[in-house]
Formats: C-alpha cells, sequence, structure tokens
C-alpha cells in the first residue's frame, strides 16, 4: 500500500449546498420564527470556526447567536437574550431538520437528500485500488445516510466507513484514526485527509500530533457553492490554506491517484 487517502463525504462526494446546508437554514429559520434565515455564507463563516461540524449543533448555534445579537426594538427596548433565556428543544431541532433533510418517514428518504449531486464517479475509487492506495471515508454524517450515497448511488462495495454513530465529531480525530487502523495499521504509510471545512484540517492536525511517528497531510476540496464567485472562492481557499491544507482544489477528482503518489513520496 503506497498511501491512505481518507475522505469526508459533505461537499466532498456529495453536493450538500442545497441538502444539510439548505436544512440548516430552514432549521433556523423555523426556530427564529421566521426572522432570520441565514446564507449559505454565514454558515461557512460559522463553520470556519473549526468546531460546527455537527449540522444539528450548528443550526442550534445559528439560533443561539441570531436571539443574542437580535437587535433592538423601535421603543429602544432590547430584545436580545441570554442563552439559559432561550426556548429551544434539542430533540425537537434534530427532528425538525431530519424532517427536511430526510423528509417525513425515516424509513422511505424523500427529503432533501435525494436530490444530491455526485461530485465523482465510481472509477474514481477503481482507480485509487489499481494503484495500491488504500480508501476510506470519515464523515459526521449518519450512517444510513452516508451509504445513501456510498453504496447506494456510488455502488461502492462494503466502503471502509466511520461515521457520526461510530466516534467523536470533528475536529476529534478519532474517528480518522479508525478508518486508517481499518485499512493498515502501519505507520509508515503516509496518510492523507480530503475534506471541505476547517474541521477537516483541524482533524488531520489532531491526529499528527496523536500519531507523529506516521505522516499526515490534510487536502481541502473547494464546495460547489462556494465556486460560483471568484472572490468567496478565493476566501474559502485561504481558510483552508491557513488551517493547515498543503492544498486546496476544486474537485475530489483533481486528487488523482498520480498527485497522491506524488504526495505521498514528498512526504
Amino acid at each position: 500500500m503506497k498511501a491512505i487517502a481518507i475522505f469526508d463525504i459533505d461537499g466532498v462526494i456529495r453536493d450538500v449546498g442545497n441538502s444539510y446546508r439548505r436544512a440548516i437554514a430552514d432549521t433556523v429559520e423555523h426556530f427564529t420564527n421566521h426572522a432570520y434565515r441565514p446564507t449559505l455564507q454565514d454558515i461557512d463563516s460559522l463553520k470556519s470556526e473549526g468546531i460546527w461540524n455537527n449540522d444539528w449543533e450548528a443550526s442550534q448555534e445559528l439560533i443561539y447567536r441570531y436571539f443574542e445579537r437580535r437587535p433592538p426594538t423601535s421603543s429602544a427596548v432590547s430584545e436580545s437574550l441570554s442563552r439559559n433565556q432561550i426556548d429551544l428543544n434539542y430533540d425537537d431541532l434534530i427532528a425538525f431538520f431530519q424532517s427536511r433533510y430526510r423528509g417525513p418517514d425515516p424509513d422511505n428518504p424523500t427529503g432533501y437528500i435525494c436530490s444530491e449531486r455526485l461530485l465523482c464517479e465510481p472509477s474514481y475509487f477503481q482507480q485509487l485500488t489499481q494503484t495500491n492506495i488504500g480508501w476510506g471515508f470519515f464523515s459526521g454524517a449518519m450512517r444510513d445516510e452516508a451509504l445513501y450515497v456510498l453504496t447506494g448511488k456510488l455502488g461502492l462495495v462494503s466502503p471502509v466507513l466511520v461515521a457520526m454513530e461510530d466516534a467523536p465529531g470533528k475536529p476529534d480525530p478519532s474517528g480518522l484514526l479508525m478508518a486508517v487502523e481499518q485499512l493498515n495499521p502501519d505507520n509508515s504509510i503516509p496518510v492523507v485527509y480530503v475534506g471541505d471545512t476547517v474541521a477537516d484540517m483541524y482533524t488531520v492536525q489532531r491526529a499528527s500530533q496523536q500519531q507523529p511517528e506516521r505522516s499526515w497531510m490534510g487536502v481541502g476540496i473547494l464546495p460547489p457553492h462556494v465556486q460560483l464567485n471568484s472572490e468567496r472562492s478565493q476566501a474559502y481557499r485561504q481558510t483552508l490554506k491557513a488551517a493547515g491544507a498543503m492544498m486546496v482544489l476544486p474537485s475530489v477528482e483533481q486528487f488523482a491517484a498520480p498527485v497522491i503518489e506524488q504526495v505521498a513520496t514528498a512526504s
């Protein structure tokens, strides 16, 4: 095995700009009584802090921040609230979010998940296998939602996957370490983690701190929604690099087997 490549899923393997992120916006709008709907840039700004990988928690945080900074009324009486004054039930938030993302029937997806666009082809992973590059996935998505795309849409057979139920959320590196261990525990094999958020890059850094004997690298992928604007795309690229990405690419398929081999050799 020449190298190990572990992939995030959302924003790397599938486009979630109109699914997970739309569900965040719907949830925040609902629980702020339709007073505030975050834009994709608002959500990116929150996630750039590196600790809001869980979209339920991200939704909750955006709701809290809205009420905390809510401007005063015309009577100059402040309407801002502290967090302990905000009546927000986390279980209700999750249920609402899931009703949008998965749909009302959890066993029969009809929500935004059904419209997600693939960002790579099955042949990409076949090429990695043929080049003796081990590969797997570490995602903050629920296992069945991750498998919906990996096995359901991409047709991958029994891929190595560490999902939400299996490990603490990013930037805790436990899930990344678990995925690597399943592929090959030999610490002489370099590892690349491919993700689209600051939390992904921080995860690589923490993995390196826990296992300094192995070579760890982070590669950033620009999610589709930021590529609609060149200025925003460049800003997002710089954010990922500042968080530790050794390179940032517009699509995961550009991180092809020869590039991975070159990176692994250089490490």
